[in-house]
């Protein structure tokens, strides 16, 4: 009787500390190129140190999410053709990788990207059972993981993702999006999403300007407005990556949002020259039903020559500075304060 009573104060004890539950949550991964076979980019070390200078971070949040650009393939697949071959990248990563994502911290990663199908569909079908067998949650396929519920520490997390693209869950249809995300509300604790989505390259990309945005005639969404559809819908935080550069954070009904968080480990075939290259970390704590508490924003960039970048962090701030100041353009009007040291607040 008084070890059962011993376990039942120990469980009420861990159910109690998650009262403040935190994320972590970063942009683009591409871990190195094993596509053209004779001109592969790989990392040295075979990509063991990839995460190595900001794992701590990413490890230390209840929940870690990020963008897998790319897929998961050791060899073969369709390699994608464009019209354009000077706009056309395929981004084909081995599949040992996987347990990079792993070691750093990560638990969800999104798939609704214009590069998940890069080698059509035995890219994605690989992808899914590596991702699986590494025992990541993944969700952004339509049809296939279109979303994922990830019950970890007695909290259930339900995990959405969006994208323009062929074969990903499109952010175009808000009735779908909407449903979807009204679903998983009703069977999560918290709900996730993460939307790839905006213009690309640049400066030009790193302005929220709540309106339609095109990349080479493509429509590639309002993120302003889709965040808060999402939220609308049941959303308690929308993280968004796809321009290549850091954007504005912003809060909405009390729930977090970033409209873009960038690269963060592009390896190689992805400009990181200037702001390319800043590589933040997201990190922010919410209650139990997904209200912003706190959060902070912690400052890498990725360095290295192609098949040698990683994310180190920077102790000049770059990317607190860059947040900062777009977020003050873009959303003057948002209750987050951002301080000189990347805490973010809620102003008073």
């Amino acid at each position: 009787m008084k070890k059962i009573i011993l376990c039942l104060l120990l469980a009420a004890s861990a159910f109690a500390a998650k009262d403040t539950i935190s994320f972590a949550a970063v942009g683009d991964i591409m871990m190195g190129l094993n596509w053209p076979e004779d001109a592969t980019s790989l990392p040295p070390q075979d990509g063991a140190l990839t995460f190595e200078s900001v794992k701590e971070i990413l490890q230390s949040a209840d929940i870690t999410i990020g963008n897998l650009e790319g897929v998961f393939l050791d060899s073969g697949g369709v390699p994608k053709k464009c019209s354009n071959p000077s706009l056309c990248f395929n981004f084909r990563m081995p599949e040992r990788y996987a347990k990079h994502l792993v070691d750093a911290g990560f638990d969800l990663m999104s798939v609704a990207n214009n590069h998940v199908g890069d080698f059509g569909e035995p890219g994605r079908t690989a992808t899914m059972r590596v991702l699986k067998g590494a025992g990541l949650g993944f969700a952004g396929l339509e049809g296939l993981a279109e979303t994922y519920v990830l019950e970890k520490d007695g909290i259930r997390y339900g995990f959405a993702a969006f994208a323009p693209n062929n074969a990903t869950v499109r952010f175009h249809d808000a009735a779908k999006a909407k449903r979807l995300i009204s679903e998983l509300k009703a069977k999560s604790d918290i709900v996730i999403v993460s939307m790839h989505i905006g213009t690309e390259g640049g400066d030009g990309a790193s302005r929220v300007s709540r309106k339609t945005e095109m990349f080479h005639s493509e429509n590639r969404g309002n993120p302003y407005e889709f965040a808060r559809l999402a939220i609308d819908a049941g959303a308690d935080m929308v993280f968004g990556h796809g321009p290549h550069v850091p954007r504005a954070i912003d809060l909405y009904k009390g729930k977090f949002i970033a409209y873009s968080l960038g690269n963060f480990a592009t390896n190689a075939g992805i400009s990181i020259s200037g702001i390319s290259g800043y590589a933040p970390i997201v990190k922010i704590k919410t209650d139990r039903k997904g209200n912003f508490l706190e959060g902070e924003i912690f400052s890498a960039i990725q360095k290295g020559e192609r098949g040698a970048r990683r994310p180190i962090l920077d102790s000049a701030g770059v990317c607190i500075k860059r947040i900062k100041e777009l977020t003050e353009l873009d959303i003057p009007e948002t209750k987050l304060l951002i301080s000189e040291n990347g805490k973010i607040s809620v102003k008073e």
